[in-house]
């Protein structure tokens, strides 16, 4: 039993924020982790009672096989792209973010460094050698519906200045 691998806690706790409550839609949980062992195999278990319907909730995920070296907030995983979300899940985090940024410097970095980090995720899904994202690669409903309003937002150069001007931004409200 193979479990999708959350490579940080940043990445773990954004797929639980992008997962709200089935039968109430809160995203309020107050999860408790820790190692569960599921038939043999290792996991680790988010698990919490929903506070607006009081349903149990459980997610496992896959233990990573090395530890990713956390620089930084926020850090969603290593040099191997995300199992738990897919490249234009990743682009909706981004653009999210984006659309969200506040008037305050320090809140103004954080958003933007949640757009930089996830549009750096984006990339991650384009192979070595090739300019794109392979369409393949996206495996949710929520992702494809993302890549279908514009695949060409999944080409590597267009990719990378976004990720560089969500940078430049970020570097000009002045937050640290």
């Amino acid at each position: 039993m193979a479990f999708a691998v959350a490579r940080t806690r940043d990445e773990a706790h954004l797929y639980l924020e992008l997962h709200p409550c089935p039968n109430c839609g809160s995203i309020d949980t107050p999860w408790e982790h820790g190692l569960a062992d599921v038939e043999g195999e290792f996991a680790i278990s988010y698990a919490g009672i929903c506070p607006g319907c009081d349903v149990e909730r459980q997610y496992l995920f896959g233990v990573p096989a090395r530890e990713t070296k956390v620089v930084g907030w926020p850090t969603f995983g290593g040099p191997e792209p995300s199992e738990l979300l897919d490249p234009g899940q990743w682009m909706d985090v981004a653009d999210r973010a984006a659309t969200e940024v506040p008037t305050d410097p320090v809140g103004a970095g954080k958003v933007l460094a949640v757009a930089v980090a996830a549009v750096d995720e984006v990339i991650k899904f384009v192979p070595a050698g090739q300019d794109a994202v392979p369409e393949e690669e996206f495996w949710t409903p929520e992702g494809q519906a993302v890549r279908d309003v514009d695949p060409g937002r999944f080409r590597l150069d267009r990719l990378l200045v976004v990720r560089d001007t969500y940078r430049e931004l970020g570097a000009q409200t002045g937050a640290k």
